[in-house]
């Protein structure tokens, strides 16, 4: 049994209203070191198998189609 870890972030250019009330929100808490944040989704994907090309080839398509929104999001892969 393999896993694989989804990263969904908004792309660069996207508005990010909720990383930027974590961020104020540290700074009002002591964190002045914080400048920035942006806010994302991980999921662990569990597979049957292991995470060879095909499975890769799957859980991109899946996230490409279910996992993030590709107009505003983009994702990254890696093992788990």
């Amino acid at each position: 049994m393999a896993r694989m870890i989804v990263e969904v972030m908004l792309k660069p250019e996207i508005h990010d209203p909720e990383g930027e009330a974590i961020a104020s929100a540290s700074r009002r808490l002591g964190f002045g070191q914080v400048v920035s944040v942006r806010q994302g989704k991980r999921f662990d994907v569990e597979l049957a198998g292991p995470a060879d090309e095909a499975a890769v080839t799957a859980i991109t398509q899946l996230a490409r189609e279910l996992l993030s929104n590709p107009v505003i999001e983009e994702f990254t892969l890696h093992a788990g």
